[in-house]
């Protein structure tokens, strides 16, 4: 009696550990439905964002933010071939068990008891899509994380639900994750395109995507793929012999360019620029960045076109030491991109090709000339007919050696009218302007026109700015001179379209016709001339306006120009910041620019520029931009405001300025007008010394230019001096002070100089100089 007591003790007690720990397993099975995981709350709001171009043509889809290449697909829209597949090769029974496949743990179990190793995994499509969720260690407590949430999931959302959030997570290579990204990616279709063939391929793919990289290993992708169908004909979806034909079924993954079409550099900078909303949008508007395709201004057949040219202009220059360029085209009517190019390759990483030669910032050279020469003329600091003076000059900067600008070819033009300086980018005739119109207005005027990267001070940047001082982007570059080809319109450049309007910050820098005249001049192919040559790549069949730009030591070349449809803007050069070979903006950038002009006219050419309004043209002697004389051997035209036609009719009058002595000292035969005498040697002010015993020796040259007549009198104190030349007589130094004059029938011109006894017997034959500097205002 007391055993069966005993043994009723045990077997009641035995019950309610039996019964405690059922309803310990029925309380942890039961806890997922108190927290569970719905749909709503995995949702993927990161996605990649897939890109038209302005006629809907694809350009590519781009990664997240979060560097996860992700589009997300309905499970309606996933064709029957993919699914049937991923749930063939990863869990056959996912519509007939729950989160846990526990046939498949046992099974899992007995095998690695067996063989002392795991020979196969048990995880269900659920556990997986939790460890996609929350990847944890694959240790023991990490599996008991996984399923406990894979129960969560299991609790909030049915199998269509689970499998959707699965498939559009699957890791199909790299940072591409989903089978919609896959299949933009690998061959340029939707997913609701996907045949056999190519569905079993990518659903080979996510049980290793490193090991099955359609790139790498073709051969270990196929082999999978025949394992996917294998199971496939197991499962009853498809025949032996579909599976056998699917096999043998050529498919043609696309390049390593991951699914991007064309435009590479913009849809990056794009994809950073777009908002998750857009303030502008209409309503019930999705936010651009919600929208299932972007629509954007490029021109697909047209970007292309200019990617092609790139590469190959570069590879021309490549003898050069040159590896990079960019090009950006905008419609002028609307401040569209049409084309945008970074770099000759982006995928070439060795060769930087990420980098982004459109917003990279470089020195501009030359290119900001003409908004100084603007700037000047709409101060009235310079006129449309104002001389500049292309001579030597010398800027004295505190704390720093003297500057001394000079153009590449060291040469100099003497006098230049305004047209000529700019339209053959004369260094210092430029730098002559800055400093009439000021660094800090220029600086101002800049920034209005959207250089917002010169954001140093203007002592920073110097009179050296107009030449390239500072740092500039493409962009910016671009946005600038389609201002000047909407006559000082500021309008902003547009990537994108919206169901709704974008809105118009344009603003107008003031007097157009200033603008249509600095237009004209660099549209003037006759005045440029001189530097580029009559038949140089900047002359087109058609009007344009053109400037080119040269950083210091060839690290950069610019061109950019615009027709009344188009404005464009190239850039050459090494992203390493390594010197090219002689390259010029007329050599190097200039040609890629050419041709990118000749293809945008090649059906229709543009309108001609129209005349600056207001201003009138009049005949001028092109060196002294003054009204002809009958000496003057070369007459253009020239616009002047009609203030200044008074003035144009009663003088012709032209002296130089004492500016122009050392540039005529250089000269061999002034051609300038007649009755501009001037004495060259010596210089006003001059002091001269004579040493003792060499007096015999030392000999002064008395030198003029100007003087066409066959006869000058020479005059020396008031005593006129024998001559037996009419520009040049030598005289002995004798100690005084002495008044040199020439006189040329009505014309004369004088200086003063000084020559004193020297204490030091010189230690080479000859004279010294001990102060010669430029003083008086010559007549």
């Amino acid at each position: 009696m007391k055993l069966i007591l005993r043994s009723l003790l045990k077997l009641k007690h035995s019950s309610k550990v039996i019964l405690a720990g059922l309803l310990i397993c029925l309380v942890v099975r039961l806890l997922p439905y108190f927290a569970p995981i719905r749909a709503a709350d995995i949702t993927q709001n990161q996605l990649a964002m897939q890109f038209s171009d302005r006629n809907g043509l694809p350009l590519g889809t781009l990664l997240t933010r979060d560097q996860e290449h992700t589009s997300v697909v309905p499970l309606n829209q996933v064709p029957f071939q993919f699914t049937h597949a991923i749930l063939a090769a990863e869990d056959g029974s996912f519509y007939h068990h729950g989160a846990l496949d526990m046939k498949a743990v046992i099974r899992a179990s007995k095998e690695a008891i067996h063989a002392k190793r795991i020979i196969s995994g048990a995880s269900t499509i659920t556990m997986q899509l939790a460890r996609m969720l929350d990847p944890v260690p694959r240790s023991f407590s990490g599996k008991l994380s996984e399923i406990w949430l894979s129960w969560r999931l299991a609790a909030g959302m049915n199998k269509d639900e689970i499998l959707a959030a699965y498939i559009n997570r699957l890791p199909m290579g790299g940072n591409i994750y989903g089978v919609e990204a896959a299949a933009q990616t690998y061959f340029s279709i939707p997913a609701s395109e996907l045949n056999l063939a190519q569905a079993s391929l990518l659903a080979a793919i996510p049980n290793n995507p490193t090991y099955f990289n359609p790139y790498q290993h073709w051969e270990r992708l196929k082999q999978r793929q025949k394992y996917v169908l294998n199971r496939m004909v197991q499962e009853k979806y498809i025949s032996g012999a579909i599976a056998g034909r699917t096999s043998a079924e050529k498919v043609v993954f696309q390049s390593r360019q991951r699914g991007i079409i064309a435009a590479p550099h913009f849809l990056f900078w794009l994809a950073n620029q777009i908002p998750l909303s857009l303030p502008y949008k209409a309503e019930n508007q999705a936010p651009l960045r919600e929208q299932s395709v972007i629509r954007t201004t490029i021109n697909r057949p047209l970007q292309q076109f200019v990617e092609a040219q790139v590469q190959q202009v570069i590879s021309s220059l490549a003898a050069n030491n040159v590896h990079d360029a960019a090009a950006l085209v905008i419609d002028n009517r609307t401040g569209e991109v049409l084309a945008y190019v970074g770099s000759p390759d982006y995928f070439n990483e060795a060769k930087l090709g990420r980098n982004d030669g459109v917003q990279a910032l470089r020195q501009p050279g030359s290119t900001l000339k003409p908004f100084v020469y603007e700037l000047a003329l709409e101060k009235g600091l310079i006129r449309p007919n104002t001389i500049l003076a292309d001579v030597p000059a010398h800027y004295a900067i505190p704390g720093a050696k003297l500057y001394s600008p000079t153009d590449y070819t060291e040469s100099f033009l003497g006098p230049v009218r305004v047209r000529i300086a700019l339209a053959n980018s004369l260094n210092v005739p430029a730098v002559r302007v800055l400093e009439k119109v000021g660094v800090e207005t220029f600086l101002e005027r800049l920034h209005q026109l959207g250089f917002e990267h010169l954001n140093q001070t203007p002592e920073h940047y110097g009179l050296g700015l107009t030449l390239g001082s500072g740092e500039v982007s493409l962009w910016e570059l671009a946005r600038a001179y389609l201002t000047m080809a909407r006559l000082g319109e500021a309008t902003p450049l547009i990537s994108t379209f919206s169901n709704s309007p974008l809105p118009t910050p344009h603003s107008r820098l003031p007097n157009h016709t200033i603008w249509q005249l600095i237009t004209n001049i660099l549209s003037d192919n006759h005045a440029r001339a001189t530097a580029f040559g009559v038949d140089s790549v900047l002359n087109l069949p058609f009007p344009v306006a053109v400037k080119t730009g040269t950083s210091s030591n060839f690290r950069d070349t610019w061109t950019v120009g615009f027709t009344t449809d188009y404005t464009v803007a190239t850039w050459v050069g090494n992203f390493s910041g390594e010197p090219m070979r002689q390259v010029s903006g007329v050599t190097g950038a200039a040609p890629l620019w050419n041709r990118i002009m000749l293809h945008l006219h090649e059906h229709q050419e543009p309108a001609g520029f129209p005349p600056p309004e207001g201003l009138v043209q009049l005949p001028v002697c092109a060196i002294s931009g003054l009204r002809p004389t009958p000496d003057c051997n070369s007459v253009v035209q020239e616009y002047f405001y009609p203030e200044d036609k008074i003035a144009y009719e009663s003088d012709n009058q032209f002296n130089l300025p004492p500016e122009y002595n050392e540039w005529l000292a250089k000269q061999q035969q002034s051609s300038l007008v007649s009755n501009n005498l001037r004495i060259l040697s010596p210089h006003h002010g001059d002091l001269f010394l004579l040493y003792p015993g060499e007096a015999a020796k030392q000999k002064l040259e008395f030198k003029l230019t100007g003087n066409k007549f066959a006869v000058v009198e020479w005059w020396l104190n008031g005593e006129k001096l024998d001559t037996n030349s009419a520009n040049s007589l030598f005289w002995n130094l004798r100690p005084g002070k002495w008044t040199l004059e020439a006189r040329s029938g009505e014309i004369t011109d004088k200086v003063s100089f000084q020559v004193e006894l020297a204490s030091i017997k010189p230690t080479r034959r000859g004279f010294s100089i001990s102060n010669s500097q430029v003083k008086g205002n010559h007549p």
